[in-house]
């Protein structure tokens, strides 16, 4: 894995692709080269006043460009998402990266293997859909309104589960599983905590090894605010307490080593 640098990327384009959802393209530097399935990055304000950098998850990373794609939700009014959708053109934005550790695309070679996303957990498993080598079952979960499925739709079979019934299986993606009978001998996840519990849940029950990414529970980003720890079967090294700090020991975990 490379190492990580702060750098400064320049916005090739930026467009809304669903309620608040943005997907923007960011070049320059050498954070796309380094880059795995699974990482993400921390994009610092254009706001002297707000010092801590805003986490976000890499949605696709092209490295003939030397470019990333973000898909990021808008949290709410004078937030650190709210001014990055407002920013078009050559602007550029200082950025730390590639940070976290991605997922282990070597467990799925050869195997059966669910990829699901929820929400906003939904753009990391695109890349890793990409790069992941083996049978792909892709199982993306929304409340309501779609985004980014159709992308998925090369690098395997897509399943959709929203909440409201507004398309494929009412329901959560476990739902899906169990509404179309459907194996696996591997899953990736990233998504919100209860999705990510039933599945360490369910990945138990059928005895196979589950990784999950709980990039949602980070704050900085950087290990400094220590807003993200969760809990952990083994002690930790920095803090001698059962916790593990999402964005440094993360965001990717088998489920069997974390609490939900």
């Amino acid at each position: 894995m490379g190492e990580k640098t702060k750098q400064s990327l320049r916005i090739i384009s930026q467009e809304c692709i669903g309620t608040d959802i943005y997907s923007m393209w960011l070049e320059g530097g050498d954070i796309a080269k380094n880059a795995r399935p699974g990482q993400f990055v921390s994009l610092y304000s254009r706001n002297g006043s707000k010092l801590l950098p805003r986490p976000i998850s890499i949605c696709e990373i092209d490295k003939e460009r030397n470019a990333l794609r973000l898909v990021y939700r808008v949290t709410g009014k004078n937030t650190g998402t709210e001014e990055f959708s407002r920013l078009h053109g050559k602007i550029a934005i200082e950025t730390l990266g590639p940070l976290g550790n991605g997922f282990p695309l070597e467990e799925c070679k050869g195997k059966k293997v669910f990829l699901i996303g929820g929400g906003i957990g939904i753009p990391p498993m695109l890349e890793t859909a990409k790069q992941a080598e083996g049978e792909k079952q892709i199982i993306l979960g929304y409340r309501d309104e779609l985004f980014l499925e159709k992308e998925f739709e090369p690098y395997g079979k897509v399943y959709v589960a929203t909440e409201t019934g507004t398309a494929g299986t009412k329901g959560n993606v476990l739902d899906v599983i169990r509404e179309q009978d459907l194996k696996a001998d591997v899953i990736f996840a990233c998504g919100p905590a209860p999705m990510l519990g039933a599945l360490k849940k369910y990945a138990l029950e059928k005895e196979i090894p589950c990784w999950i990414s709980m990039e949602e529970r980070m704050a900085c980003g950087i290990g400094a605010c220590l807003a993200c720890v969760c809990r952990s079967k083994e002690v930790d090294g920095h803090s001698h307490v059962h916790n593990k700090r999402v964005c440094k020991d993360g965001p990717v975990f088998l489920s069997t080593e974390v609490e939900l």
